[in-house]
């Protein structure tokens, strides 16, 4: 069931306080190259909070390989992992049992919460066979009060996403609620997540509640945000968590993009590497229970 937004009279818009471009492309693992969009070193963490860090891995052909590139057996406490897959397939296979494969469309949603041991890979399948691959990958950030929580794993297929129809354009909604409509991502801060595709001509707007933090990737082709900047493929558009308004995006020529909206935790942010916690102290922690074993361990792959 899909659900129009009417944008014809459409809200005032937030202003725009930041655009972010990507940072060179690296490579995470063998089989993921990214461009750090943010990450607490880019950025203060609270500006954006609760979001930690945004890795956008545009398209790119992979051949045939003998065996599955990726990233392999790490840590990470404290957060929460959300991989988009839009191309290509990733196994993803962790310390408390969670597990399965993302295909084209599908979204990863990994609560570390008081630590696991994961490795993402490229499918079995995909690595025989190679083809496009695009993703991205968001942190999440959890409050203080729920970073000891349980780990949980959710594998959200593409067909359980509600269809949004926008004024000339279409989207995913993955979590939060538009428009009446929920999204099957469980989120333990008030999240909203969802992707547009905007057509030749394409328009769309969401207005998020005032205070929430609001972010647009582009995704692909060029976009005009808040009817006066031009964003491209790879830019973030940050706006004014404390204005009241809309984000609106246009395309003259067509673009997708991916929007989060989210409650900022007003806390401490101290990250270092795979661990984002409130302290030094809780980090130096994080970092032995990791080497002592107590966030599990994964078998050797077969």
């Amino acid at each position: 069931m899909a659900s129009r937004i009417d944008t014809a009279t459409g809200p005032s818009l937030k202003p725009i306080t930041h655009v972010l471009s990507p940072t060179e492309r690296h490579w995470v693992g063998d089989g993921f190259a990214v461009s750090t969009i943010f990450s607490p070193s880019r950025l203060d963490a609270e500006l954006l909070s609760p979001f930690i860090l945004l890795d956008y891995g545009p398209p790119r052909r992979f051949e045939p390989a003998p065996k599955p590139r990726g990233v392999g057996p790490h840590p990470h406490r404290g957060f929460e992992t959300v991989t988009f897959a839009y191309q290509g397939e990733v196994d993803h296979r962790d310390s408390h049992g969670g597990g399965g494969t993302i295909r084209a469309g599908d979204v990863q949603w990994m609560t570390a919460g008081s630590g696991v041991v994961h490795e993402e890979m490229q499918s079995d399948g995909f690595t025989r066979s190679g083809g496009m691959f695009e993703m991205v990958q968001l942190w999440v950030n959890l409050p203080a009060r729920l970073k000891m929580t349980a780990p949980r794993y959710q594998a959200l297929e593409d067909s359980s996403f509600p269809r949004l129809e926008f004024e000339r354009g279409s989207g995913r909604l993955i979590a939060g609620t538009v428009h009446g409509m929920t999204g099957p991502g469980e989120s333990h801060t008030p999240i909203t997540l969802f992707d547009l595709t905007l057509p030749e001509a394409g328009l769309a707007s969401f207005e998020p509640p005032v205070g929430m933090t609001t972010l647009a990737l582009i995704l692909d082709g060029r976009a005009i945000a808040q009817d006066t900047t031009e964003v491209r493929a790879g830019e973030l558009v940050v706006l004014d968590r404390d204005e009241p308004g809309a984000l609106t995006l246009s395309a003259s020529e067509g673009a997708r993009a991916l929007v989060l909206s989210g409650a900022p935790l007003g806390e401490p942010v101290v990250a270092h590497g795979p661990f984002v916690m409130n302290t030094r102290a809780e980090i130096s922690q994080a970092i032995l229970d990791y080497q002592s074993g107590r966030m599990g361990e994964l078998a050797p792959r077969a």
